[in-house]
Protein backbone atom coordinates (compact mmCIF):
# COMPACT_ATOMS: atom_id res chain seq x y z
CA UNK A 1 0.00 0.00 0.00
CA UNK A 2 1.45 3.13 -1.01
CA UNK A 3 0.78 6.47 0.75
CA UNK A 4 0.13 9.67 -0.96
CA UNK A 5 2.77 12.08 0.35
CA UNK A 6 2.02 16.32 -0.07
CA UNK A 7 5.04 18.19 0.81
CA UNK A 8 4.98 21.79 0.95
CA UNK A 9 8.14 23.88 0.20
CA UNK A 10 8.91 25.74 2.62
CA UNK A 11 8.70 29.03 0.71
CA UNK A 12 5.05 28.08 1.66
CA UNK A 13 5.22 28.57 5.69
CA UNK A 14 7.85 32.20 4.99
CA UNK A 15 5.01 33.20 2.58
CA UNK A 16 1.93 33.27 5.35
CA UNK A 17 4.53 35.24 7.73
CA UNK A 18 4.94 37.70 5.16
CA UNK A 19 1.10 37.75 4.66
CA UNK A 20 1.62 38.44 8.62
CA UNK A 21 3.79 41.20 7.61
CA UNK A 22 1.81 42.40 4.38
CA UNK A 23 -1.50 42.34 6.52
CA UNK A 24 0.19 44.84 9.23
CA UNK A 25 1.27 47.24 6.24
CA UNK A 26 -2.29 47.48 4.96
CA UNK A 27 -4.14 47.86 8.33
CA UNK A 28 -1.76 50.43 8.70
CA UNK A 29 -2.98 52.10 5.41
CA UNK A 30 -6.24 51.38 6.03
CA UNK A 31 -5.95 53.76 9.30
CA UNK A 32 -5.07 56.58 6.95
CA UNK A 33 -8.09 56.74 5.09
CA UNK A 34 -10.69 55.61 8.46
CA UNK A 35 -9.03 58.60 10.01
CA UNK A 36 -10.82 60.84 6.99
CA UNK A 37 -13.56 59.19 6.91
CA UNK A 38 -16.86 59.75 8.83
CA UNK A 39 -17.57 56.80 10.80
CA UNK A 40 -14.38 55.61 9.67
CA UNK A 41 -12.89 54.95 13.07
CA UNK A 42 -16.31 53.48 14.13
CA UNK A 43 -15.96 49.85 13.35
CA UNK A 44 -13.10 48.58 15.63
CA UNK A 45 -15.17 50.67 17.83
CA UNK A 46 -18.43 48.23 17.38
CA UNK A 47 -16.21 45.39 17.24
CA UNK A 48 -14.94 46.17 20.68
CA UNK A 49 -18.60 46.99 21.39
CA UNK A 50 -19.74 43.50 20.39
CA UNK A 51 -17.30 42.12 22.58
CA UNK A 52 -17.70 43.68 25.39
CA UNK A 53 -21.31 43.89 24.97
CA UNK A 54 -21.83 48.02 25.51
CA UNK A 55 -22.53 50.70 23.07
CA UNK A 56 -19.85 51.71 20.42
CA UNK A 57 -19.56 54.97 21.92
CA UNK A 58 -18.82 53.44 25.07
CA UNK A 59 -16.70 50.82 23.95
CA UNK A 60 -13.52 50.05 25.55
CA UNK A 61 -10.92 52.10 23.21
CA UNK A 62 -7.87 49.60 23.60
CA UNK A 63 -10.00 46.45 23.07
CA UNK A 64 -10.96 48.42 19.87
CA UNK A 65 -7.41 48.96 18.37
CA UNK A 66 -6.43 45.22 19.60
CA UNK A 67 -9.10 43.95 17.12
CA UNK A 68 -8.19 46.46 14.50
CA UNK A 69 -5.00 45.26 14.28
CA UNK A 70 -5.04 41.78 14.91
CA UNK A 71 -7.86 40.97 12.46
CA UNK A 72 -5.29 42.99 9.54
CA UNK A 73 -2.79 41.06 10.42
CA UNK A 74 -4.57 37.82 10.47
CA UNK A 75 -6.10 38.55 7.12
CA UNK A 76 -2.70 38.75 5.57
CA UNK A 77 -2.14 34.97 5.90
CA UNK A 78 -6.07 34.43 5.38
CA UNK A 79 -5.40 36.23 1.88
CA UNK A 80 -2.12 34.26 0.93
CA UNK A 81 -4.28 30.99 1.82
CA UNK A 82 -6.89 32.42 -1.07
CA UNK A 83 -4.26 33.31 -3.54
CA UNK A 84 -2.42 29.92 -3.23
CA UNK A 85 -6.03 28.34 -3.51
CA UNK A 86 -6.68 29.95 -6.64
CA UNK A 87 -3.55 29.68 -8.11
CA UNK A 88 -4.66 26.17 -7.74
CA UNK A 89 -7.32 26.24 -9.85
CA UNK A 90 -6.98 29.48 -11.92
CA UNK A 91 -2.51 29.53 -12.53
CA UNK A 92 -0.34 31.16 -10.77
CA UNK A 93 -0.01 35.46 -11.10
CA UNK A 94 -2.12 38.28 -11.52
CA UNK A 95 -5.41 36.10 -11.92
CA UNK A 96 -4.56 34.37 -8.59
CA UNK A 97 -4.50 37.52 -7.07
CA UNK A 98 -7.19 39.04 -8.62
CA UNK A 99 -9.79 36.35 -7.71
CA UNK A 100 -8.55 36.17 -4.07
CA UNK A 101 -9.47 39.69 -4.04
CA UNK A 102 -12.71 39.23 -5.48
CA UNK A 103 -13.50 36.36 -2.59
CA UNK A 104 -11.46 38.23 0.28
CA UNK A 105 -13.34 41.67 -0.67
CA UNK A 106 -17.05 40.34 -0.11
CA UNK A 107 -15.68 38.00 2.97
CA UNK A 108 -14.11 41.27 4.79
CA UNK A 109 -17.75 43.80 4.04
CA UNK A 110 -20.18 40.84 4.61
CA UNK A 111 -18.66 39.25 7.97
CA UNK A 112 -18.70 42.90 9.16
CA UNK A 113 -21.98 44.02 7.88
CA UNK A 114 -24.02 40.83 8.16
CA UNK A 115 -22.39 39.62 11.53
CA UNK A 116 -20.43 42.27 13.75
CA UNK A 117 -22.48 45.43 12.51
CA UNK A 118 -26.18 43.46 14.11
CA UNK A 119 -24.88 42.20 17.04
CA UNK A 120 -24.33 46.12 17.96
CA UNK A 121 -25.94 48.30 19.84
CA UNK A 122 -28.02 52.27 19.98
CA UNK A 123 -27.01 52.86 16.75
CA UNK A 124 -29.54 54.72 14.83
CA UNK A 125 -30.02 53.74 10.69
CA UNK A 126 -28.78 56.45 9.18
CA UNK A 127 -25.49 55.79 10.96
CA UNK A 128 -25.82 52.23 10.62
CA UNK A 129 -25.60 53.18 6.54
CA UNK A 130 -22.62 55.41 6.77
CA UNK A 131 -20.46 52.88 9.05
CA UNK A 132 -21.09 50.23 6.48
CA UNK A 133 -19.97 52.69 3.44
CA UNK A 134 -16.88 53.54 5.48
CA UNK A 135 -15.97 50.22 6.28
CA UNK A 136 -16.61 49.28 2.68
CA UNK A 137 -14.35 52.22 1.54
CA UNK A 138 -11.64 50.91 4.21
CA UNK A 139 -11.89 47.21 3.28
CA UNK A 140 -10.82 47.95 -0.53
CA UNK A 141 -7.86 50.35 0.64
CA UNK A 142 -6.86 47.25 2.70
CA UNK A 143 -6.85 44.88 -0.72
CA UNK A 144 -5.75 47.60 -2.93
CA UNK A 145 -2.50 48.01 -0.58
CA UNK A 146 -1.99 43.80 0.26
CA UNK A 147 -2.69 42.32 -2.99
CA UNK A 148 0.31 43.62 -4.49
CA UNK A 149 2.44 42.90 -1.72
CA UNK A 150 1.43 39.24 -1.60
CA UNK A 151 1.58 38.74 -5.46
CA UNK A 152 4.33 40.37 -5.61
CA UNK A 153 6.22 37.90 -3.16
CA UNK A 154 4.05 34.99 -4.47
CA UNK A 155 5.81 35.87 -7.34
CA UNK A 156 9.18 35.49 -6.33
CA UNK A 157 8.26 32.37 -4.81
Amino acid sequence: MSMLQVAASPSVPLLFLLGIGAGVVATLAMDVVMARLDEGETPPQIASGVLTGTDPDRAPARLASVVHYVAGMLTGPLFVWLVLTASVLLGSGPTAVVAAVAVCYPLMVGFFALVVLPRSQGLSRQRLSAIRRAWSIEAAVYLLVLAPIVGGVASVF
